[in-house]
């Protein structure tokens, strides 16, 4: 199976590929004979790094979510408000962002399975890096002490619910809104109580 970092160019192409079928075709409709062609490539050469499309998929949302993720990472503030920062404005870019819009209106039964059955690998893939982040709070005292996988999985669920959810609410929240809402939560819910805070400074 490929890593989530593309290692040659030819994979690139093929995940390059793949998301482009996804956001017109969806999950299902979505075949490795298609990404194969699309690619530039034979289909031998994309069975020997994927064997079935679900696993191709599956890189391919990895791969989306680090990108965002990144992208929406502020360069200043401690570790707290990047993460904040991150997780906020990530979300924002996954609703305007075209493929995971194409998967929640043709494939969200699909969404559904990951969200109250199973984890998935995405899903796994941000409580990793939120948890990095969570960590990184914890040493620089801007974020409150505890389980580091535990308090992920808590963003994860605040954040996907956004996410998946935000247009039940449009007519209470619009994005904006919804934006500075989330902000609000998330940051009370990482925020350090006043004795740590107290500890924090008389240390």
């Amino acid at each position: 199976m490929a890593s989530t970092e593309p290692s040659s160019a030819v994979d690139r192409a093929i995940l390059d590929a793949a998301r482009a079928c996804v956001a017109e075709f969806g999950v299902r409709r979505t075949t490795l004979t298609e990404v194969a062609r699309r690619a530039g490539v034979s289909r031998p050469t994309v069975y020997r790094r994927w064997a079935d499309t679900g696993s191709l998929v599956a890189d391919l949302l990895v791969r989306e979510l680090h990108e965002i993720i990144a992208d929406a990472v502020p360069a200043g503030g401690n570790a707290r408000a990047r993460l904040v920062a991150a997780i906020v404005g990530g979300g924002a870019m996954m609703r305007r962002n075209p493929l995971f819009a194409k998967i929640f209106r043709t494939d969200a039964d699909v969404m559904l399975t990951y969200v109250f059955e199973r984890l998935g690998r995405n899903q796994r893939a941000l409580i990793g890096m939120f948890a990095d982040g969570i960590r990184e709070g914890h040493r620089d005292g801007s974020i409150r002490h505890g389980d580091a996988e535990r308090q992920a999985a808590m963003l994860l669920l605040l954040a996907q619910s956004a996410v998946q959810s935000a247009g039940t609410v449009v007519d209470f929240l619009d994005s904006d809104h919804l934006d500075i809402e989330l902000t609000r939560a998330i940051d009370g819910y990482l925020a350090p109580g006043p004795t740590e805070s107290q500890r924090k400074v008389y240390s």
